[in-house]
């Protein structure tokens, strides 16, 4: 099936782009969550005019997402979860959390959905994780898992 997609979507593309996708990824996940329309030919007006508001976003805030970039780099950001005993959570540290956390720390706001693990956060102790603030500026964070007492 041939999509349109409205958001970023790792692996997959960046607004505007046009792909092509199994169907049941399509009518499941991607139109659902506002991530893809269908394409169709007067669908080409609608790429245009969203390649050109990406364009416009990203050349005003290249600097800003450098900044927060070199925020999120030279701190570390502090979770506190419920653990057990050995430092095993309940659970697992999700993006949204990470999210919260980065937010409540005062460094800035980022979207959870640009938040990337490279596995499950399921313990204590510290951890990394990729933030992508644009299509060529990834931040790498350090997070510290701390059990709530």
């Amino acid at each position: 099936m041939k999509l349109i997609l409205t958001s970023e979507v790792t692996g997959l593309g960046s607004p505007g782009d046009v792909v092509d996708v199994k169907n049941g990824y399509a009518r499941n996940f991607l139109v659902p969550q506002g991530f893809a329309v269908q394409w169709s030919k007067g669908g080409e007006k609608q790429i245009e005019q969203i390649k050109a508001a990406r364009v416009a976003r990203e050349l005003a805030t290249l600097e800003d997402a450098q900044a927060l970039k070199a925020k999120l780099e030279s701190s570390t950001v502090k979770l506190t979860v419920k653990a057990g005993r050995e430092g095993r959570l309940f659970g697992s540290v999700k993006t949204d959390d990470i999210a919260d956390a980065v937010q409540a720390a005062g460094i800035g706001s980022i979207d959870k959905r640009t938040i990337e693990l490279a596995a499950p956060i399921k313990g204590t102790g510290t951890h990394e994780a990729t933030v992508r603030l644009r299509s060529d500026v990834v931040a790498a964070i350090t997070l510290e898992v701390v059990a709530a007492k």
